[in-house]
């Protein structure tokens, strides 16, 4: 066999058709290419590489997460706002009924339909009640007595 010299040759294994083959001549060209691709600083900018593809594509996913997050709260302050909506419609058409309107006059105004009568009940300056062993309780007629002599009142007598 005729031998080349080495510098030309690349040593490693290469199996074809079963056979052990060693010596297989390969041109410079494709030399420098695998000395790139193999060499330190290659691996380490592909590596670099994978690593800031891995970051940006977590920072996405949690970007997403939050915005889900963000939709979901959202979604259920829509309904709760609905909701309240709904109710203060509600309220709004009952004051609008004719309902409303006679439990107001009736109330504030102390009106009447025509044909009722009213039962004016007097407060007394003494009142009893009479219950399953309460005993008798006086209730003082107060409206005539200043704030300041109230307040004295209550803090000072028992």
């Amino acid at each position: 066999m005729n031998e080349v010299p080495l510098k030309n040759y690349y040593w490693r294994p290469l199996y074809r058709f079963g056979v052990k083959w060693y010596h297989i001549p390969m041109n410079q060209k494709e030399n420098k290419w695998s000395k790139f691709f193999y060499s330190k600083w290659f691996i380490i900018f592909v590596l670099a590489a994978i690593l800031f593809a891995c970051f940006t594509y977590a920072r996405s996913y949690f970007q997403d997460y939050q915005i889900r997050q963000q939709i979901e709260q959202l979604k259920s302050e829509a309904a709760a706002l609905e909701s309240k909506k709904i109710q203060t419609m509600e309220i709004m058409k009952y004051v609008k009924s004719p309902e409303f309107v006679e439990e107001k006059a009736r109330m504030e105004f102390n009106m009447i339909k025509p044909g009722e009568q009213t039962a004016v009940i007097l407060k007394s300056n003494t009142a009893t009640s009479f219950g399953d062993g309460q005993r008798e309780t006086t209730v003082v007629e107060s409206k005539y007595f200043s704030n300041l002599i109230k307040w004295w009142n209550l803090f000072t007598k028992k």
